[in-house]
């Protein structure tokens, strides 16, 4: 009988602790978990730059259920400004009670955020 095999192995001595992991992605209260810690880079598909607004929309999906959410920019080296402004404006506008932060950028992502914050866009790349 043919199939597949998977194994799987798991370091189960660790020096964290339960609580510090619940601390760190959970509310100021400690009631419920309101923060995630979302990897920009997994976005990509093989080579592809983040450049549109559609793959800006994917890496949100239900990002709106925290409070607060990370994107952490490692190993991205460029966004484009559409990328940039659906989230770093029209979706920051659209969810308010929703903190996007923004990790590991370099100066290149760094001035797209900002321009995209400032609501700077060239007209044909607006909604």
């Amino acid at each position: 009988m043919a199939g597949t095999t998977i194994s799987m192995k798991l370091n189960n001595h660790s020096d964290r602790l339960d609580e510090d992991v619940f601390k760190r992605f959970s509310s100021e209260d400690g009631v419920s978990f309101s923060k995630t810690v979302v990897p920009v880079a997994l976005a990509r598909y093989g080579q592809e730059k983040l450049v549109s607004r559609s793959q800006a929309k994917k890496l949100l999906a239900r990002v709106d259920q925290f409070e607060t959410v990370v994107l952490d920019f490692a190993g991205v080296d460029a966004i484009g400004q559409a990328f940039a402004d659906e989230i770093f404006r029209v979706f920051t506008h659209s969810h308010p009670q929703t903190k996007i932060v923004a990790i590991h950028t370099n100066a290149s992502i760094g001035n797209s955020i900002e321009a995209a914050r400032a609501g700077w866009l060239p007209v044909s790349l607006r909604d």
